[in-house]
């Protein structure tokens, strides 16, 4: 098997080196990753100059670009053969409800998943992790049941996990996204030239984190597993609209 490993923390990040590792041990692995931190790029190209790909002494390559780019990059031209399964993280801290929008962690798998091939985004739900380990061993698990149960149509799966010891952990569950209150205010300051300037806030806390949402898995020391989809629609309000452009001719 063949595996792309991506992540938006940047090609030096302990998250990738650990995720690296733990695949490297049933797969071959190529690590495609951003020259720098680029955590909430979401799922933006870089379209307006050309992208320069480099390989790092550990033999991970990077990319001057985004998550997006290194995937894109990687499967549409660098890469001879398709990877059959594309893994991006360990992202340090979690992406869940909302998060998911912005995620470059999540972007880099949804690129696979555009291109046809199965991505799982996995993240660890806590800012500096004690636990990548954990993390990486779901990988694996995750990833071996992928070889022994193929899938006729890709999936794209949005994993988080505990910051704790593996054997600590409460079990895996499937969940559906949970959602936030909205972001704190910006904060503002003023650089050293007396102008303003503005640092976006943190995420809002967890509003919908009912039972069956990943945020309540988290809370109870589960693995949360959700499966994403692309389709924007809101098919719920196809007719509304219809029926409101048919009032306004």
């Amino acid at each position: 098997m063949r595996i792309l490993i991506s992540n938006d923390d940047g090609y030096f990040a302990p998250g990738l080196a650990c995720l690296a590792q733990h695949l490297s041990a049933i797969a071959e692995v190529t690590v495609v990753a951003p020259e720098r931190d680029r955590s909430g790029a979401s799922n933006s190209l870089t379209l307006n100059r050309p992208l320069n790909l480099r390989k790092a002494s550990s033999g991970f390559h990077y990319v001057d670009g985004t998550p997006t780019d290194c995937v894109h990059l990687a499967v549409t031209g660098m890469l001879d053969v398709q990877p059959d399964i594309i893994v991006s993280g360990i992202n340090a801290g979690a992406n869940m409800g909302d998060d998911t929008i912005y995620s470059g962690t999540v972007a880099a798998a949804t690129e696979g998943f555009l291109l046809g091939i199965p991505a799982i985004a996995i993240s660890m739900a806590k800012h500096d992790p004690a636990h990548y380990e954990t993390a990486g061993r779901v990988a694996v698990e995750l990833v071996q049941r992928f070889m022994r149960e193929s899938r006729p149509h890709p999936w794209l799966l949005n994993v988080n996990v505990p910051d704790i010891p593996y054997e600590q952990l409460q079990g895996t569950e499937v969940t559906r996204l949970g959602k936030r209150h909205k972001a704190e205010p910006v904060v503002k300051a003023s650089n050293p030239h007396g102008q303003p300037i503005y640092w976006v806030g943190p995420a809002g806390k967890a509003q919908d984190a009912g039972e069956g949402t990943d945020f309540n898995a988290i809370n109870h020391g589960r693995v949360s597993i959700t499966p994403l989809q692309i389709d924007l629609t809101q098919y719920s309000q196809l007719d509304a609209v219809r029926a409101w452009m048919g009032a306004l001719a």
